[in-house]
């Protein structure tokens, strides 16, 4: 394993913010010469494809209970990885964009709360 691999594997047990998967994801396609590929239209495209496998996931099984008590751990596996695809072409498609996700996401719950009051407010 080199050394992108190696730092990716060491990170894995911290923390991570927005901005560091950000940089992580533009040193990945920088790397690899795909900046040319990562247009908007591209990455949302992109992004719908990855939340139509992950929709395939629910496709068939009715309501599950929080926390899927009765799923196997290779589906809770398979989720989680499907999940990740579409926030990390989130995340890339916002950074193309100019957009800050974590700004942007936190002036949205603010909107929302004003929007949509505690019930007896």
């Amino acid at each position: 394993m080199g050394g992108e691999d190696e730092k990716m594997v060491e990170e894995r047990e911290m923390d991570i913010s927005l901005k560091d998967l950000s940089k992580k994801l533009e040193e990945f396609a920088k790397t690899r010469d795909w900046e040319k590929y990562h247009s908007p239209r591209n990455l949302l495209l992109a992004m719908v494809g990855e939340v139509g496998e992950l929709s395939e996931i629910f496709q068939w099984r009715g309501e599950v209970d929080k926390g899927l008590p009765n799923w196997e751990e290779s589906d809770k596996e398979h989720l989680g990885e499907e999940l990740s695809d579409v926030l990390l072409y989130l995340i890339r498609l916002a950074d193309i964009c100019g957009i800050d996700l974590g700004d942007a996401a936190t002036k949205k719950i603010v909107k929302n709360a004003i929007k949509y009051p505690p019930k007896g407010f």
